[in-house]
């Protein structure tokens, strides 16, 4: 039987009602129609799902739905200012050739994005602590520490959005 939910996702109040053995991921997904969060694992290995729910980086595939009631979620579609442009970080991961199948960056990005928020300078090691549980096949890391870098400065200095298509949906 399916319950209420209510919470905010990318600044947006939704009011859905959902099964109670629904997950965050799926729901994001398919009720949501928000497809950038991706399913690498279900078994929360790969941190391909990574999304913010109030801030705080959390694997989408080990929280149900309804857990999230009242929260605010941000996905990687959610990073991107409204009027259009990247985040910073997916100027950074773009010119940085952080990705490469780009199946892993939106949980990289999401995973970086609270990563920066809390320390917005890093070091290497805080950088790879930050982002451990998020898990690439094709890059062999360094340029993703390398954009996340590139994001912070940019981020430090002001950068404004770049005019570009989005990265990582």
């Amino acid at each position: 039987m399916p319950h209420p939910l209510t919470l905010t996702v990318n600044g947006t109040g939704r009011e859905d009602a959902v099964e109670p053995r629904l997950l965050l991921v799926h729901y994001l997904r398919e009720v949501c129609g928000l497809t950038g969060t991706h399913v690498g694992c279900d078994t929360s290995q790969c941190g391909a799902c990574t999304v913010l729910v109030d801030g705080a980086p959390v694997k989408s595939c080990t929280m149900f739905a309804l857990q999230a009631e009242g929260c605010r979620i941000t996905t990687v579609e959610g990073l991107a200012p409204a009027g259009g442009g990247l985040h910073p970080l997916q100027t950074a991961f773009w010119e940085q050739h952080g990705l490469q199948c780009g199946f892993c960056t939106p949980g990289f990005l999401m995973a970086a994005t609270a990563l920066l928020a809390e320390n917005p300078d890093p070091t290497d090691e805080e950088i790879g602590r930050g982002l451990e549980g998020n898990l690439c096949r094709c890059t062999g890391y360094v340029n993703i520490r390398r954009a996340v870098r590139a994001a912070a400065a940019a981020m430090r200095a002001g950068a404004e959005p770049a005019a570009t298509a989005v990265v990582g949906g």
